[in-house]
């Protein structure tokens, strides 16, 4: 495709964030990509598709009759969660670069069989991981990753400006249920705070979570957690969301031997200590003596392209062989912390990461062969613009 200008793109989903995504393109602001052709199950979404999308952009009611068309050479599939490991093998298998929205799957043995099939398929792979393109974040990761405050010895996130009331959940009848969304507010509005935490801090391998499912709302997943961790260094961790908390909370800290990072309210703030804490410790003769830190807020380049940054690499990649912002394969690192904290929750114990995926696909399906998608629920698209508060 090195001549082509412009990479013909179909959505497989025109949801919430699917219309969100082509929205994006239809103004522009992705110069590189066509919208070629949609499909949706849904007749009102392919209704809303013919009254606002060009005539010449082809309307599909399934999936397989679109990646058949010859009308796309990539996707982007924004389908319930479940679905998103079959269209993405459904993709590489006829030769369709893909693009999936978070997250990658329900659970990580469905995830690793897509990345196994990846690793054989001649097609760029990648994940709508659009929080990586945050300036905060990504100066975090820079200093963390450089060494400059030396080892992380604790991490704490409290994400809990996820609210949603009662409304959001009655939008769907598939939402908030186990067959339907695999999950609650981990799966669906943590993700992307998952895959930043191990994209910062790395992975932990151990778990202990508690949980609450349905305590806020009239749902049978979880919407309030509270996640204790261990990385490999000794370091420690904790992680509180919640989808029934308003006015919420996002505070993001790293605290590291040499100083802390403190990310809160759209800013960046560092404490740099003079001398690190261990060294400070063995060498100080006073008992109530501190170490010196110079306090300052984090200047950044202010740039966060979001979904469509995410989209423009994405065509980057596919025309020029330039970087994605997250590669496909990366799907599987936050889940599989999401997975770990449902499967401690639901046993009650610690889990050791890797753990035992057959262990957790059974224990989901026991909640999915009790699940009850609601009745009588007409599915709303909704503007989620200026949504992501992450």
């Amino acid at each position: 495709m090195g001549n082509t200008s412009k990479i013909r793109l179909g959505i497989i989903g025109a949801g919430n964030i699917g219309t969100t995504h082509i929205r994006n393109i239809l103004a522009g602001r992705c110069p590189e990509i066509e919208v070629a052709a949609v499909a949706d199950i849904n007749p009102d979404r392919l209704r809303w598709a013919e009254e606002n999308m060009p005539s010449g952009v082809g309307k599909f009611d399934n999936a397989e009759a679109m990646l058949d068309s010859g009308m796309i050479d990539s996707a982007l599939i924004a389908v319930p969660h479940y679905d998103h490991p079959k269209y993405a093998v459904a993709c590489m298998k006829r030769g369709i670069h893909v693009m999936v929205e978070k997250p990658a799957g329900v659970y990580t043995k469905q995830v690793r069989e897509m990345n196994e099939f990846a690793e054989k398929s001649n097609v760029v792979f990648g994940m709508m991981f659009n929080q990586r393109t945050d300036h905060i974040y990504r100066k975090m990761r820079e200093i963390v990753k450089s060494g400059e405050l030396g080892q992380m010895r604790r991490t704490s996130w409290i994400i809990t400006n996820w609210y949603r009331p009662q409304a959001y959940y009655d939008s769907g009848a598939w939402r908030a249920t186990w067959s339907g969304e695999g999950g609650g507010v981990l799966l669906n509005q943590c993700p992307h705070n998952l895959d930043l935490w191990q994209w910062i801090c790395g992975m932990p391998v151990k778990v202990h979570a508690h949980m609450h499912f349905g305590k806020w709302h009239d749902i049978e997943v979880e919407d309030d957690v509270t996640a204790y961790v261990e990385y490999a260094n000794g370091a420690t961790g904790t992680f509180v969301t919640s989808t029934g908390d308003t006015p919420g909370t996002n505070r993001f800290e790293i605290l590291l031997d040499k100083g802390k990072l403190v990310s809160e309210k759209g800013k960046l703030y560092m404490w740099k200590l003079e001398q690190s804490e261990p060294e400070f410790s063995k060498i100080n003769k006073r008992a109530f003596a501190e170490p010196k830190a110079e306090f300052m807020e984090v200047e950044t380049d202010g740039k966060s392209e979001q979904h469509v940054g995410v989209l423009n690499a994405f065509a980057g990649a596919i025309l020029r062989g330039t970087p994605l912002v997250a590669r496909g394969e990366e799907g599987i690192n936050g889940l599989m912390i999401s997975n770990a904290m449902h499967l401690s929750a639901w046993l009650n114990r610690e889990i050791e990461l890797p753990f035992d995926e057959d262990l957790f696909y059974s224990e989901l399906m026991k909640r999915v062969k009790t699940s009850r998608r609601k009745e009588g629920i007409q599915s709303v698209v909704s503007d989620t613009s200026g949504t992501y508060n992450i």
